[in-house]
């Protein structure tokens, strides 16, 4: 019994005197933890959290067709410091020289002495609970991050000095507001535009992960973690385009001018490469509330009514059907008048008024609305000698013929399909004014680019190709993919009725309704087009909103190498008719190509009779002022063609006919500018001039440069290397 007794006590013993104890205590633990320190808790575990993040990979580049930058992304830097993570010894052995660096490089608001105060402060002010990073300085530089790195305290690393930076991209155009449009740009709150969009996967590359512990979730600071199993990011490939810095520099000056000029809505100028299809320049311009800017891509996005530039489809198909004969045939356009059912047609021409009978040819080159349609009407028409059935069908079948019912798929988002209506087709709301009005560019709706198309394939001989903006995609400079020029159809017409067509284009110059832009120095082709918009039509009057004034040609004439369309939407003075508006704008863009680009020009050889420099001795990419450039080429005989309008240039190796060309160099003006291929002189003189500090590595020209152009030049430092 005793025995007994003693096992029971024991038990009690054990039970009251541990385990109940113990079950309390963690009773009151629990509900300590889970209740009344419950809310600390669970904020303390939302701040200190671990976890794999996404690190963002580096933006691939734009580049223009010389490797210039259009679009590139530069890392900047937030810098946060935690005041607790330094130890007592650490933070009071470097606060003075902290403090020193602080006043004069982070915060020059400040005194040294009131920096001493403040780091101090923040010490003692800042717990555990609270929010332990303090914003020092927003969107540094990497050259500037990589200085602060190096002040005192900061120098002993992020884990003992306490100084976090968090990096993130800022995407720069170093040519400012150049194609930007085109370029496009990435945004947060909508759709992404323009190359950037279209090419986004190929640009945006892929991410890396990272363990990470959170260090301020409202700032989503992030530390990172030493971790095997980390991913590197993949940097995003780069694109090289086929804009032309040059022409489209040229491009955006004569159309804004014009802009301005006549008080215009909006714009649109492009400059396409004849036999290759390539988009050497595109600008879009439109008014705004405070100025000119560039927003939406009217040239791809935005379909209208020609006008007379149609004309030019229209007579095509009379020449491929052989309905018309340009020496022999004539028609009667009745003083510039005449009814087509219940509707009139009248000529804008000042001339037509005076006239009866004309030629097919000078109906074309003076635009007589008359002219065309009746032509049309006769042939394709109600008064055809086909079933009447199967002459308008016929007419939209030659439309199609030219490719003009299709888009161009250039490599854009958000181009518009033209509307060609179908014969007949109620849904179209066919009617007897339908193929009359279609003939002189109404009743039908078609993009800039789309029409500048079919100019160009009449420009390359009939051929047409498909426009392009995007010849390669590389990484770190080598070529990964590559567009090639694409033929779209082989000929749109036959080439006898092309040649035609040249030879009318020529007469709008040469004497037509563009006769007051002829200019001695080239020559070059082309239709004028004025084409009413906003307007209203009844049984009594005419309502108009206003006029499009366009001209679509190439130059030059006989030897086509570019094409250009410039339309200008709803000018207010000056004018509107497309030989007074639009038309001195493609003057301007013209002239100023044949000025720059010596590939327009005929090339003069001389006999040998001098000795011929090895190819291998030509300069070949060498950047200089301009200058010294013409005299250290003429004391060596070298001759050289071009003659562009910069005080930089570039001369490129032309081995083949012994000489160098010589082209345009634009450098930017407030940015880090690439001088890479300059000699130190003109490098220096570049640099200096914007405050960068300049360090050397080598002899002979800049082979590389340690800043990305189109970098900030305040407060930084750049190292050349020369080979």
């Amino acid at each position: 019994m005793d025995i007994k007794n003693e096992v029971l006590y024991r038990v009690y013993f054990l039970l009251f005197g541990l385990v109940t104890p113990a079950a309390l205590t963690l009773i009151y633990y629990t509900v300590n933890i889970g209740i009344v320190e419950g809310e600390d808790w669970r904020e303390m575990g939302r701040n200190n959290f671990i976890v794999e993040r996404d690190i963002e990979a580096e933006r691939g580049n734009i580049m223009a067709e010389d490797g210039s930058l259009l679009a590139t992304s530069v890392p900047i830097f937030d810098l946060y410091w935690d005041p607790l993570t330094p130890s007592e010894a650490d933070f009071a052995t470097n606060v003075d020289s902290l403090a020193h660096c602080f006043a004069n490089y982070i915060d020059k608001e400040f005194t040294v002495g009131a920096a001493y105060d403040y780091l101090y402060q923040l010490r003692d002010t800042v717990n555990f609970k609270k929010n332990r990073n303090v914003l020092l300085k927003s969107q540094v530089s990497y050259a500037e991050k990589k200085l602060i790195e190096q002040f005192p305290l900061f120098n002993l690393g992020q884990f003992r000095g306490g100084l976090i930076a968090r990096k993130r991209s800022e995407r720069k155009r170093p040519f400012g507001l150049l194609a930007r449009r085109t370029i496009g740009y990435t945004r947060d709150e909508a759709k992404d535009v323009g190359l950037e969009s279209f090419y986004d996967d190929v640009l945006k590359g892929q991410p890396g992960t990272q363990m990470m512990i959170v260090i301020d979730r409202k700032r989503d600071l992030w530390m990172p973690l030493e971790n095997l199993s980390s991913i590197e990011p993949k940097n995003g490939d780069d694109i090289l385009t086929t804009i032309d810095v040059n022409i489209q520099d040229i491009t955006e000056e004569a159309l804004l001018k014009g802009m301005q000029r006549h008080d215009a809505d909006w714009g649109v100028a492009m400059v396409m490469e004849v036999s290759t299809g390539k988009i050497k320049s595109i600008a879009n311009i439109e008014r705004g509330k405070t100025g000119w800017y560039e927003s939406y891509n009217n040239a791809i996005g935005t379909r209208t009514e020609p006008g007379s530039t149609f004309k030019a489809a229209s007579m095509l198909a009379l020449l491929e059907d052989g309905f018309v004969n340009l020496e022999k045939d004539s028609i009667d356009i009745e003083k510039g008048r005449k009814e087509f059912y219940d509707q009139v047609m009248e000529d804008s021409y000042a001339n037509s008024a005076n006239l009866d009978t004309i030629s097919v040819r000078q109906a074309f080159e003076i635009s007589s609305n008359v002219g065309i349609a009746k032509l049309v009407q006769q042939y394709y028409g109600s008064e055809n000698k086909l079933n009447d059935e199967k002459g308008p069908a016929l007419f939209i079948e030659r439309m199609k013929q030219f490719n003009l019912h299709l888009i161009s798929d250039i490599a854009l988002e958000g181009e518009k399909s033209p509307l060609i209506k179908e014969a007949y087709n109620e849904d179209d709301q066919w009617s007897g004014t339908t193929l009359p009005w279609m003939s002189t560019g109404y009743e039908l709706l078609i993009t800039p680019l789309q029409l500048l198309n079919f100019y160009n394939a009449i420009a390359n001989g009939g051929q047409q190709m498909k426009p392009i903006l995007v010849t390669e995609i590389q990484r770190y400079g080598q070529t990964l993919e590559t567009f090639k020029p694409t033929v779209v159809k082989r000929q749109i017409a036959s080439k006898k009725s092309i040649q035609e067509l040249q030879g009318l284009l020529e007469g709008v110059v040469e004497n037509g309704t563009a006769i007051k832009l002829k200019t001695d120095r080239y020559t070059f082709a082309g239709k004028t087009g004025t084409a009413q918009i906003d307007y209203k039509r009844t049984s009594t009057s005419n309502r108009i909103g206003g006029h499009q004034a366009s001209f679509v040609g190439y130059f030059p004439s006989r030897s086509p190498k570019y094409s250009c369309i410039v339309v200008v939407r709803r000018p207010r003075q000056g004018g509107f008719y497309g030989g007074v508006v639009a038309g001195p704008i493609f003057r301007e863009i013209a002239d100023k190509c044949f000025d720059s680009l010596t590939e327009l020009h005929d090339p003069i050889i001389e006999p040998s009779t001098k000795m011929r420099w090895e190819a291998n001795r030509l300069p070949n990419m060498d950047i200089g002022e301009k200058e010294n450039m013409l005299t250290v080429l003429d004391f060596l005989g070298i001759d050289h063609f071009g003659d562009p309008e910069s005080p930089i240039i570039v001369a490129k190796r032309e081995a083949e006919v012994d000489s160098v060309l010589l082209e345009r160099r634009t450098m930017s003006l407030n940015k880090i500018p690439n001088v890479v291929g300059m000699g130190l002189r003109d490098a220096l003189f570049q640099l200096e001039n914007l405050g960068v500090k300049v360090k050397i590595k080598g002899v002979g020209k800049v082979s590389r440069q340690s800043l990305i152009p189109g970098t900030d030049p305040t407060n930084q430092t750049i190292t050349l290397t020369l080979s």
